[in-house]
């Protein structure tokens, strides 16, 4: 492909984007994946150079930009020599007219920047749209983070979770022995700490009361070296099906899954109720603190959607009380930023069950936010998060 073919197909991706994000589609990572799936004259460069193309003006754009055209045009004005690209060859697009729409550049929605938790700063929102890294977790039940670090070039050890690994980017982990025996998984160190701070002990038994694919209830599973009994819950039959798989890879055995049914999870726990010595609730919401990996995702999000996910929140804690036992823990986990999500949630959660408290998790980097604490990529270099740990008392 041409440079000026790469743009074009670029401009394309983003309106497949633009329209996903506001009927409710596919992520754009899917989405470029179906793009060149019909065009395999692209090769691994072609594809690998569009991709870039599409997430730096997805980034650029803090709004939902009117079409692809407009926001790679946007980003044309900040990339010398993308303009040219606009030459109106068989392939490429039309030339930049004196009347061409432009994208505006970055902000956010005023109601979606008053949204973020009070102790933010300006640069905690910045941070949002940068690059993620790319960080694991070493499985200490199978080999030593130090053994790790010796076998993977240019790594370097987390700055908190005493598991946690950061690989430079584009690192060809999946064909490495590490990966395929095991012994490493992928995981933002923001997740690893909220594992950390489950505190799991051996013959305990945890909920994992939304696995999804159970990158959380395999690093449960690691810090327990397999001797707690781990029940992994989920209403997407899709995600909850790779978790098996998973867990065969790493070796690690005797993890339950349940498949729950929406919107009538508390008849699968008759068994469990007031059992559990702790419950993660690692809640669907907004992802606002995973721009960096879902750009956009600010796209998609509404003040409706917003509400939404604050009420399936506050739903999920309530399930998770009745389930956890005298002197067991809650601990609650969302990837966003949003103050309703993290602390004002957490704030009503206590108010309607007070037989919980504030716990203070072995954290110490953690910025506090009312009754939990807040990981952002300015400050923790993780993605986004705000998590909670609360005790009922004996």
């Amino acid at each position: 492909m041409t440079p000026a073919a790469r743009l074009q197909a670029a401009i394309e991706i983003v309106d497949q984007v633009i329209v996903a994000t506001r009927d409710g589609g596919a992520a754009a990572d899917t989405l470029i994946k179906r793009y060149f799936k019909t065009r395999r004259y692209a090769g691994s460069g072609d594809r690998r150079a569009v991709r870039e193309l599409v997430y730096a003006a997805i980034r650029r754009s803090g709004k939902r930009p009117p079409g692809g055209r407009a926001a790679l045009i946007g980003l044309a004005s900040e990339m010398p020599g993308l303009a040219a690209q606009f030459d109106g060859s068989p392939h490429g697009p039309p030339p930049i007219g004196d009347d061409a729409i432009v994208a505006e550049d970055g902000g956010l929605p005023k109601w979606l920047r008053r949204s973020f938790a009070a102790e933010l700063t300006d640069e905690d929102v910045a941070s949002l749209s940068g690059r993620a890294p790319l960080d694991i977790r070493v499985n200490l039940s199978r080999i030593s983070r130090d053994e790790a670090l010796a076998q993977l070039d240019g790594a370097e050890t987390g700055q908190y979770s005493d598991r946690a690994l950061r690989l430079p980017q584009g690192y060809p982990l999946e064909q490495h022995a590490l990966w395929t025996n095991g012994a490493i998984d992928i995981q933002d160190e923001g997740s690893q700490l909220v594992a950390d701070a489950c505190e799991a002990k051996p013959g305990q038994l945890i909920v994992d009361l939304c696995a999804g694919a159970g990158g959380k209830t395999l690093a449960l599973w690691d810090r327990t070296a397999g001797k707690a009994r781990l029940i992994a819950c989920d209403t997407d039959r899709g995600r909850l099906s790779r978790l098996p798989g998973r867990a065969r890879r790493a070796h690690m055995e005797g993890i339950v899954t349940r498949l729950l049914d929406p919107g009538r999870e508390s008849e699968a726990f008759g068994d469990l109720a007031g059992r559990a010595d702790g419950v993660l609730v690692d809640a669907p919401c907004s992802g606002a603190g995973t721009w960096r990996r879902n750009p956009e995702a600010r796209w998609r999000l509404t003040p409706d959607r917003l509400a939404g996910h604050r009420s399936e929140q506050a739903r999920l804690l309530d399930i998770a009380a009745e389930l956890v036992a005298p002197g067991g823990n809650v601990v609650y986990a969302v990837c966003s930023l949003l103050a309703d999500e993290g602390s004002t949630q957490i704030s009503a959660f206590l108010s309607r069950h007070s037989a919980f408290r504030k716990e203070e998790p072995a954290i110490d980097a953690a910025i506090a936010s009312g009754a939990g604490y807040l990981l952002t990529p300015a400050r923790h270099g993780t993605d986004g998060f705000f998590f909670a740990r609360l005790l009922r008392s004996c």
